[in-house]
């Protein structure tokens, strides 16, 4: 699964670790969902999207083989 988190983050001004306290989760759980290594949760998926304004499909790009 592909993600826009770094580029919706980028677009708001802010660094992982302040994108990690509004989720309420690590810095590193920010870094790991950035570079392809962890896929979140629906409800992680669910408060990111809240967070930028969006809706969970337009930060998180889901593949129809998967």
């Amino acid at each position: 699964m592909e993600n826009k988190v770094r580029e919706y983050r980028g677009k708001f001004g802010q660094s992982q670790g302040q994108l990690a306290e509004l989720a309420n989760v690590s810095r590193q759980t920010i870094n790991s969902l950035e570079t392809g290594k962890y896929n979140p949760s629906i409800f992680l998926a669910h408060k990111l999207a809240k967070v930028f304004h969006v809706s969970i499909e337009e930060l998180f790009l889901f593949e129809d083989d998967e």
